[in-house]
């Protein structure tokens, strides 16, 4: 009959091969969590950027090009038509109205 050692021996210098196969399932698992976190964190913040660069652009620069434009033209002698009135529709000013109001 073969030797085996007793069992207090491999409860102190073995882990359960149960625990062993629920770490190689849990640890990738966790591993994608963090990275698919990360991952929409950064395209949250990116909309968020691009959002606010789109509303400067239309609601501080654009006026101004019309005007340095229509002072090129005169110098140059052209005539331009009125430019079309500006107005920047924000879909989700209630959004960030409520944002704001959190700070």
């Amino acid at each position: 009959m073969p030797h085996r050692p007793p069992l207090c021996y491999w409860k102190k210098n073995q882990m359960p091969p149960y625990l062993s196969q629920l770490l190689a399932v849990l640890l990738p698992i966790g591993v994608q969590l963090v990275v698919f976190l990360r991952w929409l964190h950064r395209r949250l913040r990116d909309d968020e950027i691009h959002r606010a660069f789109v509303y400067d652009i239309a609601t501080n620069h654009l006026p101004h090009i019309y005007d340095a434009l229509r002072a090129i033209a005169e110098q140059q002698g052209i005539a331009l038509p009125e430019p079309p009135p500006l107005r920047f529709m924000d879909l989700n000013e209630t959004r960030r109205k409520e944002h704001r109001s959190r700070r």
